[in-house]
């Protein structure tokens, strides 16, 4: 959230001052290019590192190369109302996003949409929470991006920056602690797996035993046969 909103502060705070598109983006830009290192330093991935800083330089490029500072904005507007019809889309065709990113995080996968219907519910109320929070988000910073100045745009765009995600990952968090608990699928693959292991251990051992029970007893025949033929072979007379 601080790399999302902040970098937005110092562009609309500086340009509000000054009036020049190229020192507030590269301001803004710097901003963002230090919380990555901060990132790296802290051994976060690099995915994470720098997700941030390439949405900001967009922006900055688009500000400087249009000319005009709502640029700035316009990436980052535009990446979440995709993210809202995505949200929206994938919970009709009955395969929520929200599911579909945290599955893996809390190793059920795919599990809850067949065997979990109680999670899917939770996964498809809080994808709808996300696009719908969203949506009206988009609803109110497009108009100003048309008819506004960049300085409004920009205000409000920071100020609608952290408010509206704590409200969906609090809402995420009530649909989730009311689901039922998610089916850990990697426990029941490897549980699967060792079963497996212990299976051909024993179709091994008991090919094993096949092998050496005709061995012991065709040995155990020997013995028995040596020991008849050594009483006959003490009563034969010597010579």
């Amino acid at each position: 959230m601080v790399e999302t909103t902040v970098p937005g502060l110092v562009f609309v705070a500086i340009y509000t001052v000054k009036r020049d598109i190229h020192i507030a983006a590269i301001a803004a830009l710097g901003l963002s290019v230090v919380l990555g290192v901060a990132r790296l330093v802290g051994k976060d991935t690099l995915k994470h590192a720098f997700s941030g800083v390439f949405g900001v330089a967009f922006g900055a490029v688009f500000a400087m190369m249009s000319g005009d500072a709502k640029n700035f904005y316009l990436p980052g507007m535009l990446y979440s109302l995709g993210l809202a019809v995505a949200y929206i889309v994938t919970s009709l065709v009955g395969y929520p996003l929200l599911g579909l990113i945290l599955g893996p995080v809390f190793k059920e996968n795919l599990s809850w949409r067949t065997r979990n219907p109680g999670r899917k519910a939770a996964y498809t109320k809080a994808s709808w929470a996300w696009g719908l929070i969203l949506l009206a988000k988009s609803a109110i910073l497009f108009p100003l991006y048309w008819w506004g100045d960049a300085t409004q745009l920009g205000w409000v765009k920071v100020a609608l920056g952290i408010p509206p995600m704590l409200l969906s990952v609090y809402l995420t968090w009530i649909f989730l602690a009311k689901a039922p608990p998610p089916i850990d699928v990697f426990a029941e693959l490897e549980a699967a797996e060792a079963a497996e292991r212990e299976k051909q251990e024993a179709e091994e051992a008991a090919k094993a035993g096949k092998v050496v029970e005709p061995l012991l007893a065709e040995w155990a025949d020997q013995v028995v046969d040596g020991a008849r033929a050594e009483p006959a072979d003490r009563q034969r007379p010597r010579p």
